[in-house]
């Protein structure tokens, strides 16, 4: 399946729901979904203004995040970038839109983290670190805390972390890392902006398992959960911005690129350190 679709599709038959905004931006998140053939896909547009149209690049930093771990080597949700009509307030709208399939297997339920944490916590005492420690799932965790240091991801609340169930089998996992429009310059939405951004600004982010610190997230992991499967490499730019000249500027893209590279070289001095 190709990851970008540049022939302009016709989504108008998509209905849109709006979802919570939890980042502080203004403007709206719509989701909508399909589940022809017995397959669900899951789409979802970038930040949406009824009177500007859809005016942010989430989408683009989902394809970018996407191609990001798996160079790394972390588990995650595939997403596929589309060039797309979607119908919006009775208005025709062209964009890039983001697909992706759901990851549940068969006979599975999802359940948010924090919902499961203030249901099955020990006490009012056991933080969300240590209740997922308890689970088994630190080294998840700490993977997690690494990436979105690398990806400055300033929404990972308590619902971007899912837990799937499967009652007959009696088996519980976390469910592979999704949602990070939310990331890297979402916030730029003009060349003076792009300009002006501190790529290595830790700013307030949301973390449902450590704090509103990034940087000071990473502190929380643990030494041998530190490395990655694979190291990020000058070459791997090209991997990472292949073909997205059609839906972001260069600006954007040479931006982002300093953006993991400088972040990246600051996590490899963080895990030296001792």
């Amino acid at each position: 399946m190709a990851q970008i679709i540049f022939e302009k599709q016709d989504l108008t038959w998509l209905e849109w729901t709006r979802t919570r905004h939890s980042s502080g931006t203004a403007g709206s998140f719509l989701k909508a979904y399909d589940d022809f053939g017995g397959r669900k896909t899951y789409y979802k547009l970038s930040n949406y203004h009824p009177v500007n149209g859809i005016v942010g690049h989430e989408c683009v930093n989902e394809i970018i995040v996407d191609r990001l771990l798996s160079i790394l080597g972390v588990e995650h949700l595939h997403y596929q970038l589309i060039h797309a009509d979607v119908l919006l307030d009775g208005q025709v709208r062209e964009t890039w839109l983001c697909a992706s399939e759901d990851y549940k297997k068969p006979g599975e339920s999802k359940i948010a983290l924090d919902a499961l944490y203030q249901s099955e916590r020990l006490d009012r005492m056991e933080t969300p670190m240590q209740f997922c420690e308890r689970m088994g799932w630190k080294a998840y965790v700490d993977k997690m805390l690494a990436v979105d240091f690398l990806i400055l991801n300033r929404d990972r609340h308590g619902a971007n972390i899912e837990v799937l169930r499967d009652g007959k089998r009696r088996t519980m996992r976390l469910s592979p890392l999704f949602d990070h429009g939310l990331s890297l310059l979402f916030q730029c939405e003009t060349e003076e902006t792009l300009a002006a951004e501190d790529v290595m600004a830790d700013k307030p982010v949301q973390c449902f398992v450590g704090s509103r610190s990034a940087r000071d997230n990473l502190n929380l992991i643990s030494e041998e959960n530190r490395a990655f499967l694979r190291k990020l490499k000058s070459s791997d730019r090209k991997i990472l911005l292949d073909g997205l000249d059609a839906c972001l500027p260069r600006a954007w893209q040479d931006k982002i690129w300093e953006m993991i590279l400088k972040r990246w070289k600051a996590y490899e001095d963080f895990c030296h350190q001792g």
